[in-house]
């Protein structure tokens, strides 16, 4: 396990690295490049100018139906798609500039990691694909011949077909869901007797996939090229995850976080914008404080997160709050106030101030 003193995590729930406040929350000042979206009227936005301030923590907040979802993904995601992409679709707004300072956009949503049971934390950050090199490099996988494609639950060769590289059978039940049971010939290892014989470190494939995060991230500890994919891992709190666990039995809160960890464990992006629609849901308030400290993380390294959020202990955090409202539906639509949260918490008629007001304090 890497050094708990090197884990901006870490530090976080020691209380080593307190949350920011106004003394060391990010400057926006009139050199800060923005995003500028000028009248934008999708759906209850009422001809809507706002400005979003790059390479800082935006929280877009308001109570529901105030037009924060259609801000985020049908106004200012579809403009910076057509500007990329070079794409001629609508977007209901006069004009939005600041786009050039961009040169990436990733949504962050709760969906699953992966569409099958054969999706899981490995293969989704890559580090499977390294694993099964590792292998495919043994002298005893040398001496018998194993190509890569050996170590794959994907396709046939090493994988036990009983199954075919699941692990478990899925039994239909009239009338009621589906049931899954151990498979009987492989006993939920995934691959065939031969491709077992193969060991890494006196473990084989199967074991490696058996292995939680935690136990993995000292195990390959001397790989970098895993080692810093389950490092991500690790920080985001995701260390109690097996290595080969299913996708479909990941909450969305935990392939949210798995998400994040594969951008973090990226290099050299620093021009990106993140999106992600109320990425708290359901989590715990450790995990959010985890939360809190990637996203941060990613905003130090250059890019922009747009987060849209009910939790006020997010709300606090950011670097900039834009509010909308005052109300929903009809009667939303507007910017009640835009600053940093002590700046909005001072605005009259502003619901998100009145209560950010409380936990300020």
């Amino acid at each position: 396990m890497g050094d708990p003193v090197k884990s901006l995590t870490g530090k976080y729930l020691r209380g080593e690295l307190k949350i920011k406040g106004p003394e060391d929350r990010r400057a926006v000042g009139n050199d800060t490049p923005k995003l500028k979206i000028k009248g934008a009227y999708e759906h209850n936005l009422k001809n809507l100018n706002v400005e979003i301030p790059l390479r800082r923590f935006v929280c877009l907040t308001g109570v529901s139906g105030s037009g924060k979802s259609t801000l985020m993904h049908r106004v200012l995601r579809q403009a910076i798609v057509n500007k990329m992409f070079r794409l001629d679709k609508p977007v209901s707004c006069k004009s939005i500039t600041g786009t050039e300072y961009l040169d990436n956009l990733i949504t962050i949503n709760q969906g699953s990691i992966g569409r099958t049971s054969r999706s899981n934390p490995a293969t989704y950050t890559k580090a499977f694909d390294h694993i099964r090199d590792l292998f495919a490099a043994t002298p005893e996988a040398r001496i018998r011949g194993f190509k890569l494609g050996r170590f794959s639950f994907n396709v046939p060769g090493g994988r036990c077909e009983n199954c075919e590289g699941k692990g478990v059978l899925e039994i239909e039940m009239h009338f009621l869901p589906s049931v899954e049971v151990i498979c009987e010939v492989c006993k939920g290892k995934r691959f065939n007797h031969e491709t077992l014989q193969v060991y890494f470190k006196e473990k084989n494939i199967a074991d490696v996939l058996a292995m939680t995060v935690e136990e993995a991230e000292v195990f390959f500890r001397d790989i970098p090229m895993i080692y810093d994919k389950l490092k991500m891992l690790n920080e985001v709190g995701l260390d109690y995850l097996t290595l080969g666990q299913s996708a479909t039995t990941l909450s969305g809160g935990e392939a949210q976080r798995i998400k994040l960890s594969r951008e973090l464990a990226k290099h050299g992006t620093t021009k990106t914008l993140y999106l992600l629609d109320e990425p708290t849901t359901g989590l715990h308030y450790d995990d959010v404080r985890k939360l809190v400290a990637v996203l941060q993380r990613l905003v130090s390294q250059g890019n922009t997160v747009l987060v849209i959020e009910h939790n006020l202990d997010v709300i606090k955090c950011a670097d900039w709050v834009i509010d909308l409202g005052p109300e929903g539906g009809d009667k939303g639509g507007e910017l009640v106030a835009d600053g940093t949260p002590e700046e909005v918490a001072r605005k009259g008629g502003s619901f998100t101030g009145h209560y950010l007001k409380r936990v300020l304090n």
